[in-house]
């Protein structure tokens, strides 16, 4: 095993197209708080979360996401004013962030109880990324830095027949910014170059503000949740942007 190349990957838009099953956990938990909606959620509402996917840094966001599509909120108007219109349903619905990350995981524990095969079905992998994954795992240490919970994660990976110890899980149960992570492995591995893999630019654009990580070689994947603007700003940045047929080659 070369032990001189580390790689951090980002789970959801890296690894895992998880968009169709974040939508659907979205709307199950939104309502439980909104009784207004329907319990099937329209077809055309997961089409259009996937569109909005790229501004969402974290899971229990699409609980929000997912009530202001059904209240009528277009595509347009939810990006240009994404902060404001979420801190809205928020005072409206008087609950807090902790609790919808609560709700959120909530609502994905019991889909899971209920329906473990369809809950997978709904997180597929990547084209080539589990063949991909697994030789990683001969070659190199390799870890994964997500907004997720990790409990998710270890569900996915063990589906997809992937080994990676818990500690190298690094989730949303650690409280843990990705800047943070990325000092901790820097510190673990001293005198090897990490490479860190990402779909959002604004997490990528965030690293290069911390001179301690400019050691980092920062990829920005191109087949994740990302949008033309988001693509056409990456090329002015110092770091690689890979299609996901680069990524495979690595």
């Amino acid at each position: 095993m070369n032990n001189s190349i580390i790689y951090a990957l980002d789970f959801d838009g890296v690894i895992c197209d998880s968009a169709v099953e974040t939508a659907i956990t979205g709307w199950k938990a939104a309502c439980t708080l909104w009784h207004d909606m329907p319990t099937a959620v329209p077809q055309v509402m997961i089409d259009q979360f996937r569109l909005i996917r790229p501004i969402i840094e974290t899971g229990y966001e699409a609980i929000l996401a997912m009530r202001l599509l059904y209240l009528g909120e277009t595509v347009e108007a939810i990006y240009s004013d994404y902060g404001d219109k979420i801190q809205s349903l928020l005072q409206d619905a008087q609950i807090t962030v902790d609790d919808l990350k609560k709700l959120f995981g909530e609502t994905r524990d019991v889909w899971i109880a209920d329906d473990l095969i369809d809950w997978v079905n709904m997180n597929p992998l990547f084209d080539g990324v589990t063949a991909k994954l697994q030789q990683l795992g001969r070659q190199h240490i390799w870890y994964v830095i997500t907004t997720k919970q990790e409990r998710f994660v270890k569900q996915i990976l063990k589906a997809n027949a992937i080994e990676l110890t818990d500690e190298r899980i690094f989730g949303l149960d650690r409280n843990m910014s990705k800047v943070d992570v990325l000092k901790e492995l820097l510190k673990q591995h001293p005198n090897t170059t990490v490479y860190f893999a990402e779909d959002r630019l604004p997490t990528l654009i965030n690293v290069l503000k911390h001179d301690e990580l400019a050691s980092v070689k920062l990829i920005f994947a191109l087949w994740g949740y990302n949008t033309a603007e988001d693509k056409t700003l990456a090329v002015q940045q110092a770091f690689t942007l890979q299609q996901l047929h680069n990524f495979l080659e690595l």
